[in-house]
């Protein structure tokens, strides 16, 4: 916290009492600041007095002074009651906005969560988020913010917000919320000692100040208990803004002029990857792998130990599509990716970590790096959407994780998928409700290839393979309740220059083709 002098304490004093020539205040802005501490704390704020809080950490030395108060309003408030979590809960909040070089916006936007979370209750922090994410558009849109978005070249800002905010949220610790605390306790003592000889309110800082650091000694056996909860909040804070910000991304909105041709036949594919013309740059030479298949026989009694604790099941093809594999249990929040198609399932078994996915998007041609470091055959997957799998702050989803193998094709001796990067599987079976909704559409001969005929899956599982293979799927509904999507890759829908496809499918107007954000 900077140094509080007189002449920064009169500029907050003529900012807060709209005095016209803060030169000359009325009276000592020391005594102004304790008299301030000294009238009723405000525990019941209104929206627009958390916009009025929110708005004050842009004025320089101001939020400082708020923070102060709200320090000084925990502080009396846990002598009262030092047992109950929340009110360290409360107090740690307060730190957070003392911690150093914590940009004024990013300050500004956590202390509308902040305000929200509080007001909705330690138990609801998500309603608390979620009801505070309107309030700070509005805040965003204000002349002033947006003016500091201007002068911080600052272009996607709720994506960056989540990127500072991230930041914040490693530096939330013991260490550092004691080091903020004491930082404070000392600008406390010089302002008490500025009102020292003054009747009356002399003694009543000085007590303030015995207040506050009695709740100090006492702290480094609390805050580790309330840490928690705060990480909680600001974990929701994180996913909610980038869900916004992944809302405002190019979706699939009309889904009526969004067409899907399905994947490749194999031995369309195959014939496409031998000529030299199409050959793509994803397919690596040789039939030698670098990243070996696992052996079934020795990982299937690991599995099946595992699957007792609740792991998933892993078919042989699943093992097989692992170079290593290892159990893990996935903490929220987190968040996967998958890559799909019209055509595929949002939840299925195949899954890659946030870092994975940004590595792949960062890639000179991110299409050739999934198919290739991942190994996925153009018959076995068509691509150009994605979907998001949050694992929500308190949840946990336990999986399987390793590098890809490399894959090879008995009709392309020659050539491979090299595989290496790492993938995550798990699953729910097919008849869970979470699972999605697909329709089967029967395609007409000819050029035009039109879509008719819809029927479900269990009607599909009816037919013969001869008679499947005049169908083609369709997501019908995502139902999974953690899955958000699908979302434009732009990568497009095809390969190889778009060889291989006939005619177009007009895809029908389905929920599952269009993009939904999950709470």
């Amino acid at each position: 916290m900077a140094e509080v002098n007189a002449t920064q304490m009169r500029d907050a004093l003529a900012w807060a009492t709209d005095d016209a020539e803060p030169d000359e205040p009325s009276k000592n802005p020391f005594v102004w600041f304790w008299e301030a501490i000294e009238g009723d704390f405000n525990e019941s704020r209104s929206t627009s007095q958390i916009l009025v809080d929110a708005g004050i950490s842009m004025i320089p030395l101001v939020d400082q002074l708020c923070d102060l108060r709200d320090l000084i309003a925990n502080c009396r408030k846990l002598s009262q009651n030092h047992t109950d979590v929340w009110n360290w809960v409360a107090l740690v909040l307060t730190l957070i906005g003392l911690f150093p070089a914590l940009g004024s916006l990013v300050k500004g936007v956590l202390k509308i969560f902040f305000g929200f979370v509080r007001r909705s209750g330690a138990d609801k922090i998500t309603e608390g988020v979620e009801a505070a994410m309107s309030w700070i558009i509005s805040f965003l849109r204000r002349r002033k913010v947006q003016e500091y978005l201007k002068a911080h070249k600052v272009d996607e800002v709720l994506k960056w917000l989540a990127t500072e905010i991230k930041a914040v949220r490693a530096k939330i610790n013991v260490g550092e919320l004691t080091a903020a605390f004491d930082r404070t306790i000392k600008v406390v003592e010089v302002m008490a000692n500025k009102v020292e000889l003054v009747p009356i309110l002399g003694s009543k800082a000085k007590q303030a100040l015995v207040e506050v650091k009695r709740i100090r000694m006492q702290a480094d056996k609390y805050f580790a208990e309330a840490l928690k909860p705060v990480q909680h909040v600001v974990d929701s804070a994180i996913m909610k803004l980038e869900r916004e910000a992944l809302q405002q991304q190019k979706g699939i909105v009309d889904v009526r002029n969004v067409h899907f041709r399905g994947t490749l036949p194999e031995a369309k594919a195959v014939s496409l990857m031998r000529n030299a013309r199409t050959r793509p740059t994803w397919l690596s030479d040789g039939a030698s792998l670098r990243w070996a298949q696992a052996k079934v026989a020795s990982a299937r009694p690991v599995v099946a130990a595992k699957v007792k604790d609740g792991w998933p099941n892993l078919t042989d093809g699943n093992i097989q599509s692992f170079h290593k594999l290892a159990s893990a249990e996935i903490k929220g929040p987190e968040r996967l990716y998958r890559i799909l198609s019209p055509n595929s399932r949002a939840m299925s078994d195949c899954w890659v970590s946030e870092k994975v996915f940004n590595d792949i998007q960062n890639s000179s041609d991110p299409r050739a790096a999934w198919r290739k470091f991942l190994a996925v055959w153009p018959d076995w997957n068509a691509n150009g959407q994605f979907v998001i799998y949050d694992i929500k702050p308190g949840e946990s989803l336990k999986v399987w994780r390793g590098p890809a193998s490399g894959q090879t094709k008995e009709f392309l001796p020659d050539a491979h998928l090299e595989g290496g990067w790492e993938q995550i599987v798990f699953n729910v079976a097919r008849t869970d409700s979470r699972n999605d909704v697909v329709r089967f559409y029967k395609l007409k001969g000819g050029q035009k290839n039109i879509l008719q005929q819809a029927i479900s899956q269990t009607e599909f599982n009816k037919l013969s393979d001869v008679q499947k293979k005049e169908y083609v799927s369709i997501r019908e509904t995502i139902t999974h309740p953690n899955i958000s999507g699908p979302f434009e890759t732009g990568w497009g829908y095809t390969d190889f220059e778009g060889a291989g496809f006939a005619g177009k499918i007009g895809l029908p107007n389905l929920p599952g083709q269009s993009t939904v954000l999950q709470k």
